[in-house]
């Protein structure tokens, strides 16, 4: 059997590629960066999954013009600006940039992400100032996850070493950011994995979709998909070590974990509440009923509010389209009974119990249909104040 063993330090954990970040302005009265890279010293297999949104970023459009199966050895990240509904010419401003980082070290199909303002060209003059700030040598882990948050609170990243059977391991780790606009429709904001594993390019691809669809495609802050929504997957196969279960249970439990992060660190949020639906008649039902569920707005200040009013819960079900039935359906908070046909109403002893089950700060609401087999699970947060005087504030 293999063995999965959180490290610490994040990025640094594996062999063959550096990272740096600095600050050249845009972030202002910061010490964090806003320009960052990640850098292979040999070109590396990349798998990347995008946003679902129709006006994707001109980032995402700069990768897709690469031919499938491309290898890649730069990696550039800025934040403060999307560069999100800028046409071809924020395709172009990110082909002058790396023209002129190409005068300084040898490039292979670089790649670029951004997160911030919609709306906004490049200011090229900034990015490419970092230039000659980039330690292009330099390990720093910490400086680069701080670099690509916009309104997180704190730094995302997770590392594990993988030992395998036989004596052999690898490792991968991975950094984030996000906190608001997360409903993703394929992802998180911003998420990019490193592995020195010798998994094959199928295998990337496969796995970081299944990885996914387990983790950022089940979570929501406030029902906002992104045009920038990214999570990259990034193998320099400098190991020799490599087993498909073992990858994948590792990755699954980073993307996962980074997920939940996400979730904690919502927009003034202080509750991460998993929304799990049971008995569904579809499996599409189960999904519609558990993300209308984590993106309902009446639900989500309830939860603020701890509130046990499970008429929320039970409206929104009825309102998502699914097939559903007011005398099966049941629905819990944890594993205090909150509505079935026979407890219609709550009486003064469930309603306290309820009360003690919302002030946690992580709890789950079941709701089981009684119409067939199929279940889903999604993970949403409260909404707060802070929530709406952040976003108020977000361009000043």
């Amino acid at each position: 059997m293999y063995k999965i063993i959180p490290v610490e330090n994040g990025l640094d954990n594996v062999p063959g590629f550096c990272y740096d970040a600095v600050n050249v302005g845009m972030r202002k009265n910061s010490e964090d960066g806003d320009v960052a890279f990640i850098r292979s010293d040999v070109p590396c297999d990349v798998e990347a999954r995008f946003t679902t949104n129709k006006f994707q970023a001109a980032p995402l459009k700069h990768y897709l013009r690469y031919p499938e199966g491309f290898k890649t050895n730069f990696l550039l990240i800025n934040a403060k600006n999307a560069n999100a509904m800028t046409g071809e010419r924020g395709i172009a401003d990110i082909d002058e940039i790396f023209g002129k980082l190409s005068q300084k070290i040898e490039l292979l199909n670089p790649i670029m992400s951004s997160t911030g303002v919609i709306g906004y060209r490049l200011n090229q003059e900034k990015i490419t100032s970092a230039f000659d700030m980039f330690d292009l040598n330099a390990r720093n882990a910490e400086k680069t996850a701080r670099a690509i948050m916009t309104t997180d609170s704190f730094k995302k990243e997770r590392a594990f070493k993988v030992e395998l059977e036989n004596g052999e391991s690898f490792h991968i780790a991975a950094i984030c950011k996000g906190a608001g606009m997360i409903n993703p429709a394929m992802a998180t904001m911003l998420c990019f994995v490193t592995t020195d594993a010798a998994i094959p390019r199928e295998d990337m691809k496969e796995l970081l979709e299944e990885a996914t669809e387990q983790s950022f495609n089940r979570i929501s802050v406030d029902g906002d998909t992104s045009t920038n929504d990214t999570i990259m997957l990034l193998a320099n196969q400098t190991n020799t070590a490599y087993d498909k279960e073992a990858f994948a249970e590792a990755l699954n439990r980073i993307t996962f974990e980074l997920a939940m992060l996400i979730v904690r660190d919502g927009e003034g949020a202080n509750k991460v509440v998993a929304f799990e639906v049971k008995g569904a008649a579809t499996l599409d039902d189960a999904i519609t009923a558990s993300r209308a569920l984590s993106n309902s707005l009446l639900v989500k200040t309830a939860l603020f509010g701890e509130d046990p009013n499970w008429g929320r819960i039970a409206s929104t079900i009825g309102a998502s389209g699914v097939a559903c039935d007011d005398s099966k359906l049941v629905i819990h908070y944890d594993d205090l009974l909150i509505y079935s046909d026979e407890f219609r109403e709550l009486d003064k002893e469930r309603e306290e119990k309820a009360y003690a089950v919302m002030k946690q700060e992580r709890f789950t609401v079941t709701c089981e249909l009684g119409m067939g087999d199929a279940s889903y699970v999604s993970y949403g947060c409260d909404l707060s104040y802070e929530y709406v005087k952040i976003n108020a504030e977000y361009r000043t």
